[in-house]
């Protein structure tokens, strides 16, 4: 800026001719325009903070999916569960958890038959059950979002269900199309979704679990991998435009559309656990027309796709989409009017505030928008402005974050205080961990039972020397929690954990009554018999040498985390070797086998010991069969008392089974257990009804805020400085008046040296001709 202002200076002082006038506007002008702009340091365009718009933030790269039958991690679900609709929800207030209908009208009980199809009563005996009923009723008048896949011309054809790549032209958005349309919901439409998870076009990570539930789920899928193989007959396989796979050509047995607003699923035997599963987004409803819409040729190429532009029926829709930048979901102008907000809660949700809107018509905000900032503490930052409503609506653990800045500072909680920062924290079903992958020759199950002996000691070893006691419930107090000993988080049906007196004995003892962790001794003897004295390999004396998959770049916040991991393996004599990758190529590693011991963890999907349980169970492998099981592990009693907990109701019989499938995981440690995290969220104090909540992916319908409060106290939070801008002011006028100084003295200067030899000229001139006389 000063050179700019030198170089406005000599600009005006070269064009003065006598005058003050012109060159002080200018520099005022400059001026003025430089105060302007150091008065508001907002990331956003003027007026922004009066918008009736939630701002938030993301991290790394955009989300890698959102197509509802692929995406399954907690960054997708930020957009996918407010776009789409699956037929069941939560109560945003009531804990625990309780079902309630979304798209559906009501939340249904299935009914059983026997193998002959005859009803059988509610009690009826398991073995005797050969499929459960369920018939969902579904809301009628519903509507989709506008999308030019439903715009149709006067005769009622289509409009754009027959392009080229050449008419998409420069199109990268579907706003870009002239013409939109909707159409309202039918029961075909989630039929359709059933059978889309069979395709093999897409990763459906939950086909091999719902195949092995949802009648000919398991035979649709060999035939439409017959059906499409036929498709692509002499097309490339890289090919990104392939013909429209048209799924309601073959039916389901398992999925029916009874009516236009009846939608029958039949699930074999009993499995309770449907019921949560119709409360994601994988049974959410996928309109025909819009899966053809992108499946039309340079679709891909000019991003395109479910995973940019998710259609559906929820509250919102994308309407921007910049990659790895900025993603903005706007108000759907199609959603239902019925949807309200809850008048009942817990007993702390009235005095919290959280329902005075109550039978008030959800979404409250107009738009959300979600802008990349890489690093943590830039988000808490410009969350300390002003500038982020809450942080983001990914993590859990934004609330335990800020709560921990403020019990190691006085002045940081009187800060907060002072600001109204809310901070309500929680206990929901999650957890993390460190998984070792069972198809990696050093760490994984082995080829032989001498191995399996082998490896399986290593995994133990390393289980007891990682002191998540000490990471996560001393060090690291803002992603604390409580050490696991298991894979069943407290809060749910047969979890042991908060239960005095259970831990994990490969990992920890009895000592006078306390439960203590194994020594390192202890460790290094396991260590030994699994082939590495003190780390080096028996055999050929090389140190052991491990690599550790991490699942985000490395920011300085989480170097600690993973030096600290580092130190815990370096107790045994083990190297581990730090990995780092964005969250989109980790998850392509997993998928691809090529990991080794990684970081991972899980937001339960539904509050069921099955929905931890299941990331072990073996046919639900991630390398193998595209599922959730990241470690792919395998064990065959395991598997079959998986089996067992699918059909029993909680109660004695299922605690049981669950105690057996714990032992034999804490044997087989496929995981170093991590710990429990401590949940909770960070709103500003213009954001009303804030809850957190981990089961629960659509909150923002409930969110609302307060664009008046948040305009004027972002003002009075960012209110510029002043003394330097004005020493600014006075450094450029003096600049400006020196330099006119400087320009008067030259000016004068030359007028006086051309004056005296003009003088001198005439004398000459005068004297000559009297000396020549």
């Amino acid at each position: 800026m000063s050179s700019g202002l030198w170089n406005a200076s000599l600009n005006a002082a070269e064009g003065w001719r006598g005058t003050w006038v012109a060159p002080m506007a200018r520099m005022a002008g400059l001026l003025a325009a430089v105060l302007l702009a150091a008065c508001n340091n907002s990331p956003y365009p003027a007026g922004a903070a009066k918008d009736n718009t939630l701002y938030l933030s993301f991290d790394e790269r955009s989300p890698r999916y959102l197509d509802p039958t692929a995406s399954y991690t907690s960054p997708e679900s930020v957009y996918t569960y407010q776009i789409m609709e699956p037929p069941y929800g939560y109560h945003y207030l009531k804990r625990p958890y309780e079902l309630i209908p979304r798209a559906a009208a009501a939340v249904v009980k299935p009914y059983y038959v026997d193998a002959q199809g005859k009803r059988l009563p509610d009690d009826a005996p398991v073995e005797q059950i050969a499929q459960s009923v369920y018939d969902v009723p579904l809301r009628e008048g519903v509507k989709y979002a506008p999308s030019p896949a439903f715009a149709k011309d006067a005769q009622g054809h289509y409009l754009y269900h027959h392009l080229s790549a050449k008419d998409l032209g420069d199109k990268r958005s579907p706003w870009q199309f002239e013409h939109l349309g909707t159409r309202e919901l039918e029961a075909e439409d989630f039929v359709y979704a059933l059978k889309r998870h069979a395709t093999t076009r897409v990763e459906a990570p939950i086909y091999g679990l719902f195949s092995e539930h949802v009648v000919g789920l398991k035979e649709y899928g060999a035939l439409i991998r017959e059906e499409n193989a036929k498709l692509l007959k002499g097309l490339p396989e890289s090919s990104p435009d392939k013909p429209f796979l048209d799924f309601r050509k073959w039916p389901l047995a398992g999925a029916e559309a009874v009516n236009k607003h009846l939608l029958r699923v039949r699930i074999k035997g009993k499995y309770p656990q449907w019921s949560y599963w119709l409360s994601t987004t994988f049974v959410a409803p996928i309109p025909w027309e819009v899966d053809l819409f992108y499946a039309q040729p340079g679709m891909a190429e000019h991003g395109l796709s479910w995973n940019q532009w998710p259609v559906g029926t929820g509250p919102y829709m994308m309407t921007e989409y910049q990659q790895d930048r900025r993603h903005v979901m706007s108000r759907n102008p199609n959603y239902r009017k019925d949807d309200l907000y809850p008048c009942e809660g817990m007993p702390d949700d009235g005095p919290a505030g959280r329902l005075a809107d109550c039978g008030k018509p959800l979404p409250f905000i107009d738009r959300i928008v979600a802008t990349l900032i890489k690093e943590k503490v830039p988000r808490k930052e410009m969350f300390k402005q002003g500038y982020l409503d809450v942080p983001d609506l990914e993590r859990g653990d934004w609330g335990v974050e800020f709560y921990a800045d403020a019990s190691d500072s006085a002045e940081t909680d009187a800060f907060f205080k002072q600001r109204g920062f809310a901070f309500p924290r929680s206990t929901d079903p999650n957890n993390w961990y460190l998984g070792f992958n069972m198809l990696d020759p050093v760490i994984g199950k082995g080829k032989t039972p001498e191995d399996e002996t082998r490896h399986r000691k290593l995994r133990q070893a390393l289980s007891i020397a990682i002191d998540w006691e000490e990471g996560y419930g001393r060090i690291f107090k803002n992603r604390g929690g409580v050490a696991a000993f298991g894979p069943v988080p407290p809060g749910v049906f047969g979890s042991r954990e908060a239960q005095p007196g259970f831990f994990n004995p490969v990992t920890h003892k009895r000592v006078d009554g306390r439960i203590e962790r194994r020594s390192i001794e202890e460790a290094k003897q396991l260590l030994a018999e699994a082939g590495y004295p003190d780390g080096r390999d028996a055999k050929s004396g090389q140190p052991l040498v491990l690599n550790y998959d991490f699942m985000r770049t490395v920011t300085p916040e989480v170097k600690a985390e993973n030096d600290w991991l580092v130190k815990q393996f370096a107790k045994l004599g083990v190297q581990l070797d730090v990995r780092a990758t964005d969250y989109n190529q980790f998850q392509e590693k997993l998928h691809q086998g090529k990991h080794q011991v990684f970081w991972w963890g899980w937001f339960a999907d539904y509050p069921d010991a099955e929905n931890f349980l299941f990331l072990l169970y073996g046919p639900n492998s991630k390398s193998l069969h595209e599922g959730e099981n990241s470690a792919n592990y395998e064990n065959t009693e395991y598997d079959r008392l998986f089996k067992q907990i699918q059909v029993l109701d909680d109660g004695p019989a299922k605690q049981q089974v669950i105690d057996r499938m714990v032992e034999i995981v804490q044997q087989d440690s496929p995981w170093a257990f991590g710990y429990w995290a401590w949940t909770g969220q960070a709103f500003q104090s213009w954001v009303h009804n804030g809850k957190p909540s981990i089961v629960i992916r659509d909150p923002v319908r409930y969110y609302r805020i307060d664009p008046q409060q948040r305009a004027q106290l972002q003002g009075a939070w960012n209110r510029p400085v002043w003394w330097p801008l004005l020493v600014l002011a006075i450094g450029g006028v003096a600049i400006v008046w020196m330099t006119r100084r400087s320009f008067q003295k030259r000016e004068t200067a030359t007028a006086r040296g051309t004056a005296a030899p003009a003088a001198r000229s005439a004398e000459s001139a005068t004297s000559a001709p009297r000396g020549a006389a």
